[in-house]
């Protein structure tokens, strides 16, 4: 079976590579119909990540967004679109 690109896909992979202390995935998908990289189904390609990881401390923005980058390259090899991420402090 083929990887799928969701919410519930997306949040197990940062998971696994970033154990967060906080996380957040939201599809925002239906917002950018009509836009670049969306496809017919309002699902799957734009999605926002509200993310705490222990593997942030001493880390700038910059380092941060690409661990979590690098973190679901897979799944933008197969269509994920667009990412917001926004680095939350430690609870």
């Amino acid at each position: 079976q083929a990887l799928q690109i969701n919410a519930h896909n997306l949040e197990a992979r940062l998971r696994e590579r970033l154990q967060p202390l906080r996380l957040t995935v939201i599809d925002e998908s239906h917002q950018h119909a009509g836009h670049i990289g969306a496809n017919d189904s309002g699902f799957g390609t734009h999605f926002r990540v509200r993310i705490a990881s222990p593997l942030f401390a001493g880390k700038t923005r910059v380092a941060c967004h690409r661990l979590v980058y690098d973190a679901v390259q897979p799944l933008m090899a197969i269509g994920l679109h667009a990412l917001a991420i926004e680095i939350l402090h430690a609870p």
